[in-house]
């Protein structure tokens, strides 16, 4: 049995991919520091499966050296990062020490475990690098132009992978992916955040007028996509990961409320609540995932009409996890007072 590491397995995206991977039936290592978003509610399903295993450890201990050559993974899919964009506007340091210093000590890791045995890094990113697309979509060739300290965190964590694939010939690709949404997302990011109030009548808090446009897409396909690279990638490449479908925040509320009245009659006094904008906030993200589709012949499953729905009702029939995170940050969304 083939076996991959997962960092950052116990946050949104990783617990999703991992959920994946025991399908297809390999043998997960779960690699994750346990953090303020990490969650133990995300793993519960498959925490006594024989093919998973769990290991506390934070790729910029010596420690995760000594993982890779106990395990010997065929893949490494690495998602530990600090990825809340209000908090690195609070704290940059942490995206620093993250996103950057620990994807440094991954890549030392990984370039001398790679001397040994066949193995391939897939370092996930975001389309947060490339900063307002105002027009058109931006492809793997857009210049990065990050306005964020967690985008431009991310962005510097790139430039190293592809500084290592080309100075030192690591067997690594970068995959940059839109916006997520689905199960056991943090209610610190504006979907889950929105649903929550909605469940408990509170006003659901949008930044600035809700102009600002993403490009969704449902976290079960954007893992399909990364099997695919894990499976088809090429060493060296970037690959963008996105659904083509962009909604701005207001949209995005107003489904949610809709759903809600429909679904559950939740909802019926709820207002929307337009608070002081981000500073800095980029207006659009849209990617031009072409080369995904094309060379890996990867296309998104699920529209957003169906996977709102789905999370919707994930979020409703699981209201416990909500009590699996600390109170203070499920209600503050927006950074600090």
């Amino acid at each position: 049995m083939k076996k991959i590491i997962v960092t950052g397995g116990l946050g949104f995206i990783g617990s999703n991919l991992i959920d994946l991977l025991l399908e297809k039936n390999f043998f997960v290592i779960n690699v994750d520091k346990v953090t303020y978003s990490s969650n133990f509610y995300n793993v519960k399903e498959f925490k006594n499966k024989k093919n998973y295993k769990f290991v506390k450890c934070d790729i910029k201990d010596k420690k995760f050296k000594k993982l890779l050559f106990n395990h010997k993974p065929s893949c490494i899919f690495n998602l530990a990062a600090e990825s809340h964009v209000d908090r690195s506007i609070d704290n940059p340091k942490n995206f620093i020490q993250s996103n950057i210093v620990g994807v440094y000590n991954l890549l030392e890791s990984f370039k001398e475990f790679s001397k040994y045995f066949r193995s391939k890094l897939i370092h996930i990113s975001t389309d947060e690098v490339y900063g307002d697309i105002l027009k058109g979509r931006s492809s793997e060739k857009h210049p990065y132009i990050p306005s964020s300290p967690y985008a431009a965190s991310k962005a510097a964590s790139d430039h190293l992978v592809r500084s290592y694939v080309r100075t030192y010939k690591v067997p690594a690709i970068v995959t940059n992916c839109s916006n997520n949404y689905g199960p056991k997302q943090h209610p610190e990011k504006l979907i889950p955040k929105l649903i929550y109030n909605i469940l408990n009548n509170k006003p659901l808090p949008i930044y600035g007028k809700g102009i600002n446009s993403r490009e969704w897409i449902y976290v079960k396909d954007h893992c399909e996509a990364l099997f695919k690279v894990f499976q088809k990638g090429v060493v060296g490449q970037f690959y963008n990961i996105g659904s083509n479908k962009n909604l701005n925040n207001l949209e995005v509320c107003k489904k949610l409320l809709k759903i809600s009245k429909k679904s559950q009659k939740l909802g019926k006094n709820v207002k929307i609540l337009f608070v002081k904008d981000r500073p800095g906030h980029d207006i659009r993200y849209a990617l031009d995932s072409n080369k995904i589709k094309k060379k890996l012949n990867w296309h998104p499953k699920t529209n957003f009409e169906k996977g709102i729905k789905l999370t919707f009702d994930w979020y409703t029939n699981h209201k416990t996890y909500y009590n699996s995170l600390s109170k203070k940050d499920i209600i503050r969304r927006l950074g600090k007072k």
